[in-house]
């Protein structure tokens, strides 16, 4: 065989084995879907970030969202409290429970003034459901600006404990 027809079966092979991989971790990420009927989820939400040698406070606004991503059932969130950087409750956001509808979502901001927090602020969030559920997305979105500069960025929660 020449060079040119080795070199064109490599190919051919390679990308056997590329789409057969691919094909595989779908079908293995597919069976991954993990369901509960409830966590305690941590999320970092920065009330503030420091910048400069003189660790100058950028204030920011604190959007801790809740996204139900179960198409067929809803889920109902027991407690969003918000913690300072020491771990002392400073709010908590629903004074009774908030059932979420099937694809519904919602939302709790600390404003940009709401400087208690620190920049080591959290919110636990409990969740339950009747059923198992696909996990809802729970993540904060912090965003600051000051004159012509902004900045922006978003933090995943994370499952403490399943129910």
């Amino acid at each position: 065989m020449n060079s040119l027809k080795v070199k064109f079966c490599l190919i051919i092979l390679l990308n056997t084995i590329i789409i057969t991989s691919l094909s595989l971790n779908e079908g293995h990420a597919a069976s991954e879907v993990a369901l509960s009927k409830g966590q305690l989820v941590y999320v970092p939400v920065y009330s503030h970030v420091y910048h400069g040698d003189l660790e100058k406070k950028y204030l920011l606004t604190g959007i801790v969202s809740i996204r139900n991503t179960d198409p067929n059932h809803a889920i109902t969130i027991i407690i969003a409290d918000y913690y300072d950087s020491d771990g002392k409750v400073i709010n908590s956001y629903l004074p009774k429970p908030l059932t979420l509808n099937p694809m519904a979502s919602t939302r709790f901001v600390v404003k940009e003034s709401d400087t208690k927090g620190g920049s080591g602020a959290n919110f636990l969030v409990k969740w339950q459901a009747e059923t198992p559920v696909n996990e809802p997305i729970i993540e904060s979105v912090m965003i600051g600006t000051a004159g012509q500069q902004g900045i922006s960025f978003t933090s995943r929660g994370k499952a403490l404990k399943n129910k």
